[in-house]
């Protein structure tokens, strides 16, 4: 039999429809036909979708596990995702959990271009955790976005993007924004020494972004930052391979609209080309258990057919008192994204409450 890609799926049933719905599925994610029209063996045998395993999990779901034509998905990210969820998505009560990929696939598209090891070299920071902040909020005109990223980047901080709903405002035009923060990032470091990576975010159809990127590196920047539920994954797929000198920041903004699993974005992410991913970690405003931010970050950095390790960006309602709780739960390999905290900063206080922030990552990964 020709690979099979695996995916995993929780279905509510009864335990006497859970053959015939987990054999619809199969049928759905595959040849989406009925299978007594299909007279062609090598269809039948090769491409068919097949039930591998039916678990009862209680309270009336059943984890399930199809095999799937590793063929069918050609080279194509979109496809990737169509042929593991596409129209067994429009089920209620059908969720994605999980998928593993055979020998060889994950070559395919690749991984990461430079993920947590490539981070560490370009913003010379190894044996500790690194550091991030968001430029927010909205509205803001750009030379107060500029001053912002000033003020960040003096205070030490390694990383500082967009915020996810920038885009091409009135308010912030993003050829105007990127080229304030890439001379205020770079005046920054310029009386600092130490390196930070302006990061944009990109949006669009793949014509503009591509613009965007052609911006970014007249401007000497090397990292940016897509939604690619937003922008669509192939354009995720599209910019690591049309632009490997550059890093890519995934952003999770929608992965939460649908019946996939976090920890399946970050492993499809990680596979389609994102070096790091930006995540709700435990605790914040977001209700993501413990366990699946664990799990996501091993999903990120753990062994994955060859890939370079990427980076967890664990966030949202991050602050400077949880600073040593936060390490201790992921460990150094990660990269802890502060925003609005570190804006509550008194008035000229930003650069030392960053510097703050900072000191503290490294104290706890030093001390």
């Amino acid at each position: 039999m020709s690979a099979r890609l695996h995916a995993f799926y929780r279905i509510r049933a009864s335990a006497a429809t859970i053959e015939a719905r987990a054999e619809g599925i199969a049928n759905e994610q595959s040849v989406e036909t009925p299978l007594a029209a299909i007279r062609d063996s090598f269809i039948m045998n090769e491409i068919a979708g097949k039930v591998e395993e039916i678990a009862d999990e209680g309270n009336g779901w059943f984890r399930v596990r199809i095999g799937l034509a590793a063929a069918t998905v050609g080279k194509d990210a979109g496809q990737l995702l169509n042929m593991l969820f596409g129209n067994s998505s429009l089920y209620e009560d059908v969720i994605l959990e999980d998928a593993a990929f055979p020998p060889g696939f994950a070559a395919l598209f690749g991984g990461p271009g430079h993920g947590l090891a490539g981070f560490r070299a370009r913003l010379d920071a190894h044996g500790r955790a690194l550091t991030a902040s968001a430029l927010k909020p909205q509205g803001l005109p750009v030379k107060q976005l500029a001053q912002l990223t000033y003020k960040l980047a003096l205070g030490g901080i390694d990383v500082i993007k967009d915020d996810h709903g920038l885009a091409d405002q009135a308010f912030s035009p993003f050829a105007e924004r990127v080229k304030a923060c890439a001379e205020a990032a770079r005046k920054a470091v310029a009386a600092t020494g130490k390196p930070v990576f302006y990061v944009p975010n990109c949006f669009g159809h793949f014509g503009e972004i591509e613009e965007q990127i052609a911006l970014a590196r007249a401007e000497g920047l090397s990292a940016v930052m897509i939604a690619p539920m937003i922008t669509g994954v192939a354009a995720l797929q599209a910019i690591r391979q049309r632009h490997q000198d550059f890093a890519i920041i995934a952003h999770p903004a929608m992965i939460g609209a649908g019946r996939i699993s976090p920890y399946l974005f970050a492993k499809l992410f990680r596979l389609l080309g994102a070096d790091a991913f930006v995540f709700p970690n435990p605790g914040g405003r977001f209700a993501y258990s413990s366990a699946s931010c664990l799990k996501i970050a091993a999903a990120l950095r753990g062994p994955c057919s060859g890939l370079l390790p990427g980076l967890p960006v664990p966030a949202g309602g991050m602050t400077l008192e949880r600073v040593p709780e936060l390490l201790d739960f992921y460990g150094r390999d990660v990269m802890l994204l502060i925003g609005g905290a570190l804006l509550l900063a008194p008035p000229g206080k930003l650069a030392e409450e960053t510097a703050a922030f900072v000191r503290a990552v490294r104290d706890h990964c030093y001390g």
